[in-house]
């Protein structure tokens, strides 16, 4: 069984706890209820969209705003350096 933790209702990802294998099953804790569907191999400690993401969209976690999404983001997908543009750390942007 893979599961995740959604710290905050409003939060799009969610952190596995587990790894997960494509096509399983990843049921939400925390927060968050349900699950979606892996559509690839995620491993421990990293997120997983919980709902789409459009290009230019915010990646929230805790409730906060912690990046922005480089590319579409589909639910179940893996969300990580290769999809999002941090916030942090840059004056051009607010955080």
């Amino acid at each position: 069984m893979t599961r995740a933790i959604l710290l905050n209702p409003s939060d799009n990802v969610a952190t596995l706890i587990d790894d997960g294998t494509f096509g399983d099953s990843c049921t939400l804790q925390g927060e968050g209820s349900g699950s979606v569907e892996l559509a690839k191999d995620i491993p421990f400690g990293h997120k997983v969209a919980v709902s789409d993401i459009e290009p230019g969209g915010e990646i929230i976690k805790y409730g906060q705003i912690i990046g922005l999404a480089v590319e579409a983001i589909p639910t179940g997908q893996h969300a990580h350096v290769h999809n999002i543009e941090s916030r942090r750390g840059r004056g051009d942007k607010q955080g």
